[in-house]
Protein backbone atom coordinates (compact mmCIF):
# COMPACT_ATOMS: atom_id res chain seq x y z
CA UNK A 1 0.00 0.00 0.00
CA UNK A 2 0.87 3.09 -1.02
CA UNK A 3 2.07 6.44 1.94
CA UNK A 4 -0.68 9.00 1.63
CA UNK A 5 0.94 12.07 -0.29
CA UNK A 6 2.22 15.22 2.12
CA UNK A 7 1.50 17.75 -0.32
CA UNK A 8 1.60 20.44 2.45
CA UNK A 9 4.73 19.33 4.23
CA UNK A 10 6.47 18.61 1.10
CA UNK A 11 5.20 22.96 -0.29
CA UNK A 12 6.66 23.90 3.37
CA UNK A 13 9.99 22.22 2.85
CA UNK A 14 10.07 24.17 -0.97
CA UNK A 15 9.38 27.29 1.11
CA UNK A 16 12.28 26.99 2.83
CA UNK A 17 14.64 25.85 0.51
CA UNK A 18 13.35 28.69 -2.01
CA UNK A 19 13.78 31.61 1.02
CA UNK A 20 17.33 30.09 1.19
CA UNK A 21 19.78 32.23 -0.16
CA UNK A 22 18.96 35.00 -2.53
CA UNK A 23 16.93 33.77 -5.95
CA UNK A 24 17.89 36.86 -7.57
CA UNK A 25 21.12 37.07 -8.02
CA UNK A 26 20.82 34.18 -10.60
CA UNK A 27 17.00 34.84 -11.33
CA UNK A 28 17.36 38.68 -12.99
CA UNK A 29 19.89 36.87 -15.41
CA UNK A 30 17.20 35.23 -17.12
CA UNK A 31 15.38 38.48 -17.80
CA UNK A 32 15.50 37.88 -21.78
CA UNK A 33 13.45 34.93 -21.50
CA UNK A 34 10.47 36.72 -19.82
CA UNK A 35 11.00 39.36 -22.51
CA UNK A 36 10.76 36.50 -25.20
CA UNK A 37 7.60 35.11 -23.46
CA UNK A 38 5.48 38.75 -23.02
CA UNK A 39 6.46 38.74 -27.05
CA UNK A 40 5.02 35.12 -27.72
CA UNK A 41 2.40 35.95 -25.75
CA UNK A 42 1.84 39.57 -27.83
CA UNK A 43 0.62 41.00 -24.79
CA UNK A 44 -1.18 44.32 -25.40
CA UNK A 45 -1.19 47.14 -23.34
CA UNK A 46 -3.78 47.56 -20.58
CA UNK A 47 -4.23 44.16 -20.58
CA UNK A 48 -4.57 42.34 -17.49
CA UNK A 49 -2.18 39.87 -16.94
CA UNK A 50 -1.13 37.42 -13.51
CA UNK A 51 2.24 36.42 -13.35
CA UNK A 52 2.06 33.04 -10.94
CA UNK A 53 5.04 31.86 -9.06
CA UNK A 54 7.07 35.08 -10.37
CA UNK A 55 9.54 35.19 -8.38
CA UNK A 56 11.93 38.41 -8.40
CA UNK A 57 9.48 39.08 -11.22
CA UNK A 58 11.30 39.00 -14.70
CA UNK A 59 7.77 38.23 -16.40
CA UNK A 60 6.34 40.48 -14.54
CA UNK A 61 8.60 43.88 -15.36
CA UNK A 62 8.20 42.25 -18.92
CA UNK A 63 4.25 42.29 -19.05
CA UNK A 64 4.69 45.75 -17.01
CA UNK A 65 7.19 47.53 -19.60
CA UNK A 66 4.32 46.62 -22.40
CA UNK A 67 1.77 48.53 -20.72
CA UNK A 68 -0.28 45.92 -18.63
CA UNK A 69 -2.01 45.93 -15.38
CA UNK A 70 0.34 43.13 -13.65
CA UNK A 71 -0.29 41.23 -10.77
CA UNK A 72 3.08 39.64 -9.66
CA UNK A 73 2.33 36.52 -6.80
CA UNK A 74 4.62 33.60 -5.20
CA UNK A 75 3.96 31.89 -2.19
CA UNK A 76 7.71 33.44 -0.85
CA UNK A 77 7.08 36.71 0.43
CA UNK A 78 10.91 37.28 0.21
CA UNK A 79 11.36 36.69 -3.45
CA UNK A 80 7.93 39.11 -4.37
CA UNK A 81 10.32 42.03 -2.47
CA UNK A 82 12.63 41.41 -4.71
CA UNK A 83 10.73 42.56 -7.82
CA UNK A 84 9.06 45.31 -6.01
CA UNK A 85 12.64 46.74 -5.72
CA UNK A 86 13.21 46.23 -9.57
CA UNK A 87 9.67 47.47 -10.24
CA UNK A 88 10.29 50.58 -8.14
CA UNK A 89 13.33 50.88 -9.60
CA UNK A 90 12.02 51.52 -13.06
CA UNK A 91 8.50 53.56 -11.92
CA UNK A 92 6.63 50.53 -12.81
CA UNK A 93 2.96 50.13 -11.18
CA UNK A 94 2.54 46.52 -10.15
CA UNK A 95 0.40 44.82 -7.45
CA UNK A 96 2.52 42.06 -5.93
CA UNK A 97 0.23 39.27 -3.76
CA UNK A 98 1.44 36.80 -1.78
CA UNK A 99 -0.56 33.63 -3.08
CA UNK A 100 -0.20 29.92 -4.04
CA UNK A 101 -0.21 28.78 -7.75
CA UNK A 102 -2.60 25.74 -6.22
CA UNK A 103 -4.82 28.07 -4.85
CA UNK A 104 -5.00 31.51 -6.58
CA UNK A 105 -6.85 33.92 -4.61
CA UNK A 106 -8.92 35.15 -7.60
CA UNK A 107 -11.97 34.34 -9.54
CA UNK A 108 -12.41 32.12 -12.56
CA UNK A 109 -11.62 34.03 -15.68
CA UNK A 110 -9.89 37.27 -14.38
CA UNK A 111 -7.04 37.81 -16.56
CA UNK A 112 -6.47 37.98 -20.22
CA UNK A 113 -2.48 36.60 -19.65
CA UNK A 114 -1.30 34.02 -17.14
CA UNK A 115 2.19 33.90 -17.51
CA UNK A 116 4.80 32.08 -14.99
CA UNK A 117 8.62 31.65 -16.09
CA UNK A 118 10.63 28.44 -14.22
CA UNK A 119 7.60 29.05 -11.46
CA UNK A 120 4.86 27.17 -11.40
CA UNK A 121 6.16 23.69 -12.87
CA UNK A 122 7.61 23.91 -9.37
CA UNK A 123 4.35 23.40 -7.78
CA UNK A 124 4.05 20.10 -5.80
CA UNK A 125 0.51 19.23 -7.09
CA UNK A 126 1.30 19.46 -10.21
CA UNK A 127 -2.58 18.75 -12.09
CA UNK A 128 -4.23 21.56 -9.48
CA UNK A 129 -2.01 23.82 -10.27
CA UNK A 130 -2.22 23.71 -14.47
CA UNK A 131 -6.36 23.47 -13.30
CA UNK A 132 -5.50 26.95 -11.86
CA UNK A 133 -3.80 28.46 -14.29
CA UNK A 134 -6.42 27.39 -16.69
CA UNK A 135 -9.24 29.00 -14.48
CA UNK A 136 -8.24 32.15 -13.85
CA UNK A 137 -7.62 32.49 -17.04
CA UNK A 138 -10.16 34.46 -19.53
CA UNK A 139 -11.35 32.45 -22.74
CA UNK A 140 -9.37 33.90 -25.58
CA UNK A 141 -6.90 34.92 -22.95
CA UNK A 142 -3.55 32.96 -23.11
CA UNK A 143 -1.30 31.40 -20.63
CA UNK A 144 2.10 31.41 -21.23
CA UNK A 145 5.14 29.83 -18.91
CA UNK A 146 8.71 28.81 -19.49
CA UNK A 147 9.73 25.63 -18.39
CA UNK A 148 13.07 23.69 -18.63
CA UNK A 149 12.84 20.23 -20.16
CA UNK A 150 14.04 16.47 -18.73
CA UNK A 151 16.39 16.26 -21.56
CA UNK A 152 18.00 20.13 -21.03
CA UNK A 153 20.57 21.63 -18.71
CA UNK A 154 18.92 22.32 -15.95
CA UNK A 155 16.79 18.93 -15.81
CA UNK A 156 20.04 17.29 -16.17
CA UNK A 157 21.45 19.38 -12.78
CA UNK A 158 18.09 18.55 -11.36
CA UNK A 159 18.61 14.81 -12.11
CA UNK A 160 22.09 15.11 -10.38
CA UNK A 161 21.21 16.85 -6.78
CA UNK A 162 18.11 14.13 -7.29
CA UNK A 163 21.07 11.49 -7.14
CA UNK A 164 23.08 12.71 -4.43
CA UNK A 165 20.01 14.26 -2.20
CA UNK A 166 16.71 11.62 -3.20
CA UNK A 167 13.37 13.84 -3.67
CA UNK A 168 10.64 12.73 -1.63
CA UNK A 169 9.21 9.69 -2.77
CA UNK A 170 5.75 11.58 -3.72
CA UNK A 171 6.94 14.49 -5.32
CA UNK A 172 6.75 14.58 -9.06
CA UNK A 173 9.43 15.61 -11.48
CA UNK A 174 9.39 19.61 -12.06
CA UNK A 175 10.31 18.71 -15.63
CA UNK A 176 7.11 16.89 -16.33
CA UNK A 177 6.46 20.56 -17.54
CA UNK A 178 9.18 20.47 -19.82
CA UNK A 179 7.31 17.70 -22.15
CA UNK A 180 4.89 18.82 -24.95
CA UNK A 181 3.08 15.33 -24.04
CA UNK A 182 2.59 16.35 -20.49
CA UNK A 183 1.43 19.88 -21.42
CA UNK A 184 -1.43 18.24 -23.31
CA UNK A 185 -2.69 16.18 -21.13
CA UNK A 186 -3.13 19.02 -18.56
CA UNK A 187 -4.21 21.18 -21.53
CA UNK A 188 -7.02 18.82 -23.10
CA UNK A 189 -7.14 20.00 -26.70
CA UNK A 190 -11.09 20.67 -26.54
CA UNK A 191 -10.39 23.65 -23.92
CA UNK A 192 -7.20 24.77 -24.72
CA UNK A 193 -4.86 25.37 -27.91
CA UNK A 194 -1.70 24.53 -26.94
CA UNK A 195 1.80 26.02 -28.77
CA UNK A 196 5.08 24.58 -27.93
CA UNK A 197 8.07 25.89 -28.84
CA UNK A 198 12.16 25.11 -27.51
CA UNK A 199 13.99 27.59 -26.89
CA UNK A 200 17.61 28.01 -25.01
CA UNK A 201 18.77 30.09 -22.44
CA UNK A 202 22.88 30.46 -22.15
CA UNK A 203 24.03 30.43 -18.66
CA UNK A 204 27.45 32.56 -18.76
CA UNK A 205 30.15 32.12 -15.87
CA UNK A 206 33.85 32.33 -15.37
CA UNK A 207 33.62 28.27 -14.85
CA UNK A 208 32.27 25.43 -13.84
CA UNK A 209 33.60 26.68 -10.40
CA UNK A 210 32.04 29.87 -10.60
CA UNK A 211 28.86 28.48 -11.46
CA UNK A 212 28.75 26.49 -8.75
CA UNK A 213 29.94 28.87 -6.24
CA UNK A 214 26.95 31.55 -7.24
CA UNK A 215 24.89 28.65 -7.23
CA UNK A 216 25.35 27.07 -3.86
CA UNK A 217 25.35 30.28 -2.07
CA UNK A 218 22.03 31.41 -3.35
CA UNK A 219 20.02 29.25 -5.36
CA UNK A 220 17.63 27.81 -3.02
CA UNK A 221 17.46 24.19 -4.48
CA UNK A 222 21.52 23.60 -4.42
CA UNK A 223 22.03 25.66 -1.59
CA UNK A 224 19.98 23.42 0.40
CA UNK A 225 21.56 20.65 -1.17
CA UNK A 226 24.78 21.44 -0.10
CA UNK A 227 24.03 22.56 3.65
CA UNK A 228 22.45 19.08 4.15
CA UNK A 229 24.89 16.97 2.60
CA UNK A 230 28.23 15.83 4.57
CA UNK A 231 31.73 17.27 3.46
CA UNK A 232 32.38 14.25 1.80
CA UNK A 233 28.94 13.93 0.31
CA UNK A 234 29.46 17.55 -0.68
CA UNK A 235 31.98 17.51 -2.15
CA UNK A 236 30.87 13.92 -5.01
CA UNK A 237 27.96 16.45 -5.83
CA UNK A 238 30.11 19.54 -6.46
CA UNK A 239 32.58 16.78 -8.78
CA UNK A 240 29.26 15.41 -10.67
CA UNK A 241 28.16 18.81 -11.29
CA UNK A 242 31.16 19.98 -12.83
CA UNK A 243 31.52 17.37 -15.40
CA UNK A 244 28.17 18.31 -16.54
CA UNK A 245 29.28 21.57 -16.86
CA UNK A 246 32.15 20.81 -18.33
CA UNK A 247 30.77 18.58 -20.90
CA UNK A 248 28.22 20.92 -21.39
CA UNK A 249 30.12 24.16 -22.12
CA UNK A 250 30.58 25.17 -25.41
CA UNK A 251 33.12 28.27 -24.83
CA UNK A 252 35.76 26.08 -24.70
CA UNK A 253 38.51 26.80 -21.71
CA UNK A 254 38.45 30.43 -21.81
CA UNK A 255 34.53 30.65 -20.03
CA UNK A 256 31.53 28.99 -19.33
CA UNK A 257 28.52 29.36 -21.55
CA UNK A 258 25.76 26.59 -21.14
CA UNK A 259 22.53 26.32 -23.40
CA UNK A 260 19.84 25.11 -21.21
CA UNK A 261 16.56 23.63 -23.39
CA UNK A 262 13.49 25.28 -22.26
CA UNK A 263 9.79 24.98 -23.82
CA UNK A 264 7.94 28.53 -24.23
CA UNK A 265 4.69 27.58 -24.05
CA UNK A 266 1.57 29.89 -25.27
CA UNK A 267 -1.66 28.25 -24.28
CA UNK A 268 -4.93 29.80 -25.69
CA UNK A 269 -8.46 28.98 -23.61
CA UNK A 270 -10.87 28.87 -26.13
Amino acid sequence: MSTPIDLTALKERQKVAWASGDYAVIGTTLQIVGESLAEACDLRCDEQVLDVAAGNGNATLAAARRGCVVTSTDYVAALLERGQDRARAEHLEVIFQVADAEALPFPDESYDAVLSTFGVMFAPDQATAASELGRVCRRGGRIGMANWTPEGFVGQMFKILGQHLPPPAVAQPPSNWGSDAWLHKQFDDRDFLVRVTRSQFNFRYRSAAHFIDIFRHWYGPVHKAFAVLSPEAGQALEEDLTELLNRSNRAGETSLVVPSEYLEVVITKR
